[in-house]
């Protein structure tokens, strides 16, 4: 199969992405755009270009090994030649604007482009360096002043809009319509209809937050690779499990080596004994890019207020105004107010866990935040007789994802089998994934495991989104990325069962970009607000525990014995364990994400110490001394690593929970977690629908009716009383 196009991206589509915004009134059609990069290149800086040529590789995926950092600087500027040439050419068509030779044309648009920015940034997640870095700073923002001179030309703006005064008279289809809609929307949403002057302050502000957010992540990154420690002695690794310590051993450094990955940080927290190295590893942690020449504190804050005063220029009252207008929640005050509902319970737990694990320590010493990880896992021993290092041997890295793929095909009926494609890292492995007919829907590739060139965290992403466009049917190329510890070769990797959930939850994502049957890629897979697309991703998480499904993948990594019912039975019943602890520090961040960004432009101006406001933020809502919000500001890259990511919608996660817990709902309604009738709603109208429609319509196809927060409070095991409100 030959690459064509980049799948997907249609980079305008990238850019342009419906997210949702007010009609202001069209004042600036004569207005001048932004002006853009004086850009040349070369035919001699493009010889040898892997992204001049075609590539013949398996699938389309990019030739990896032909690609070099040097490469990518000459691509995004022919790229960016290229997608002038095609604008200007929509914009100068003689014809009237139809929505095939303006609508359609943008879509189509952006090609070569598209296949140099996904490739750049899927490779700068994974497998950065210096060098990579260094060209994220210059890249990103070039890219930036380059949208924003598309997005803010009049000229094309008048296209844009005659076409969607005429969309009644049209007779355009669903997608279609679907399609109009949210690109005549997206233009309003970047601020097409204003002034001269206003279109120039929005784009320099644009500029200096792309700079501004590249920088926090390259910071964060170097921050978080930065801090290690390195154990050489008995006292250092006492508690440490043989597997953990296997996983840890640095042979250069002759010693045990615990870094700030997520995954080794949780399990030394957990498993270590040595309270000095648990506190030490716990300020690494928390502690990162607060100090110095990568401190993040003064980032975030410019961050904040560069948002304010964009949403002020767009007649909204904040940042999280201008953001959730077309999110489920609808308004900041909608998000915290279900915020607040989780918060009070699960505080409440908070205080209950802190209690029980002060009795356990006695008066030896005062509990601090340090100490939880370790004593809440002693008292789920103590309490529910289940100790972590019981159950990994059960939860291999193969039969976990065999697990999942079992799952989807008793769930839609589709079917992975594993295939020899050159990855963008050795540990790639590749799957080619077909419908239940057979046909080829897209490559799914996994990347499990960490590295000092991986940003953390676990996420989905794609080379290469689904396309239908004028008979160009065209399938995807999805990546799921995890943070795994690399086990000795020849071990297995055994899994923590929140890393099963969390394989499961990326895999859902992945499902979603997979099955989709959206013919544009501007809503197709992953699409929909914040506060939805989490949901396709969230609602799998609840076959891991099922026991039909633990049949299926929970075997033992060296007899192949199914997990024993009796550790099943104790699994289940700790599965709310520390749940105060879990809803505290996630909900925490979540506020702080939204107080950031419901500032006005006046009130943000005001801040000049990031960790100032953070603190005042908190002790507000009564977060106690022993908890740490998940994340703290100068490391919450959901919301200050990129211009818009997560930023006001940090909440979504738990949000999603109401629908992926009334969701799963169904399936246990008819006791069959396998249903056939429910898989089939749940197949078309989320994983295969993208963003066709509004997204409470669409989990109301599903569900048939709109969800429920009582699922949601139930499966935390918190009383529904306990939330108040309504």
């Amino acid at each position: 199969m030959k690459f064509n196009r980049l799948i997907g991206l249609g980079l305008v589509a990238l850019i342009l992405g419906a997210c949702g915004a007010s009609d202001q009134e069209d004042v600036a059609d004569d207005a001048p755009a932004p002006a853009a990069d004086e850009i040349s290149v070369s035919d001699a800086e493009l010889a040898g270009n892997p992204f001049m040529e075609e590539w013949d590789t398996p699938y389309g995926v990019p030739p990896f090994s032909d690609i070099e950092n040097a490469h990518y600087m000459p691509a995004i500027k022919k790229g960016i030649l290229e997608l002038r040439a095609e604008i200007d050419a929509i914009v100068n068509d003689a014809e009237a604007p139809t929505f095939e030779n303006t609508i359609v044309a943008l879509e189509l648009a952006g090609e070569l482009l598209g296949d140099v920015a996904s490739t750049f940034g899927n490779i700068t997640g994974t497998d950065t360096d210096d060098e990579l870095r260094a060209l994220e700073s210059e890249i990103y923002p070039m890219l930036t002043r380059e949208f924003d001179a598309i997005t803010l030309n009049p000229d094309l703006w008048a296209r844009v809009k005659a076409v969607y005064e005429q969309r009644d008279s049209l007779d355009l289809d669903e997608q279609d319509a679907r399609l109009l809609e949210l690109r005549h929307r997206s233009f309003v949403r970047a601020g097409a209809a204003f002034t001269p002057e206003v279109k120039d302050q929005i784009a320099e502000i644009n500029a200096e937050m792309s700079a501004l957010t590249t920088k926090f992540s390259q910071n964060l990154l170097l921050e978080t690779k930065a801090f290690t420690l390195e154990l050489k002695e008995d006292d250092e690794i006492a508690g440490l499990s043989d597997d953990f310590k296997a996983a840890i051993w640095d042979e250069e450094k002759d010693a045990w080596v615990v870094g700030l990955n997520r995954s080794s940080y949780e399990t030394f927290m957990v498993q270590s004994e040595n309270r000095e190295l648990r506190e030490k590893l716990f300020n690494g942690y928390r502690l990162r890019a607060t100090a110095g020449e990568r401190d993040n504190g003064p980032l975030a804050i410019k961050i904040a207020q560069l948002r304010a005063k964009r949403a002020e220029l767009m007649g909204y009252a904040s940042h999280a105004d201008y953001i959730l207008e077309y999110n489920m929640a609808k308004t900041p005050k909608g998000a915290e107010d279900f915020l607040l509902r989780v918060w009070r319970p699960g505080l409440e737990r908070a205080k209950e866990e802190r209690a029980d694990m002060q009795t356990m320590i006695g008066d030896e010493f005062t509990f601090a935040a340090h100490d939880w990880w370790h004593y809440a896992e002693r008292v789920r021993k103590a309490r529910f007789d289940l100790d972590e290092n019981e159950t990994k041997p059960y939860f291999d890295l193969e039969n976990v994802r065999t697990g999942a793929f079992e799952m989807a095909n008793r769930l839609f009926g589709i079917t992975f089998e594993e295939v020899d494609v050159a990855g963008w890292n050795p540990v790639v492995v590749s799957f080619d994934v077909k419908d239940e007919n057979g046909e080829h829907l897209g490559l799914f590739m996994t990347d499990m495991y960490a590295r000092d060139s991986k940003r953390g965290g676990a996420w989905m992403n794609s080379y290469r989104s689904a396309s239908n466009i004028n008979g160009d049917y065209i399938r995807p190329l999805i990546t799921n990325n995890l943070n795994l510890p690399t086990p000795p070769e020849g071990d297995p990797t055994l899994m923590r069962f929140s890393d099963v959930e969390t394989l499961f939850h990326e895999f859902g994502h992945g499902l979603h970009g997979l099955m989709t049957k959206i013919d544009y890629p501007t809503f197709s897979g992953v699409d929909g607000p914040r506060d939805y697309t989490e949901f396709p991703a969230q609602i799998l998480e609840h076959w891991t525990s099922q026991p039909e499904m633990l049949e299926l993948y929970a075997r033992h990594y060296e007899t192949g014995e199914v997990i024993p019912p009796d550790l099943v039975e104790r699994m289940l019943a700790a599965g709310n364990h520390n749940q105060g602890f879990a809803t505290t520090e996630y909900v925490a961040a979540s506020l702080l994400d939204l107080r950031w960004h419901m500032l006005s432009s006046e009130e943000a101006a005001q801040i000049t110490d990031a960790r100032a406001f953070e603190k005042e933020v908190l002790e507000g809502y009564g977060l106690i001394p022993e908890i740490e919000p998940r994340y703290r500001s100068n490391y919450f890259a959901h919301i200050f690593s990129s211009s818009t990511g997560y930023s006001s919608g940090y909440y979504a996660y738990l949000w999603s929970e109401i629908l992926d817990a009334d969701g799963f709902d169904a399936f246990k309604q008819a006791e069959n977690i396998f249903d056939p009738a429910t898989a089939a709603r749940l197949k078309k109208w989320v994983y295969e629908a993208g963003g066709l429609r509004p997204a409470d319509e669409l989990y109301r196809n599903f569900r048939g009716s709109d969800p429920s927060i009582e699922p949601l409070l139930e499966g935390r095991g918190f009383a529904v009383e306990e939330a108040g409100g309504n």
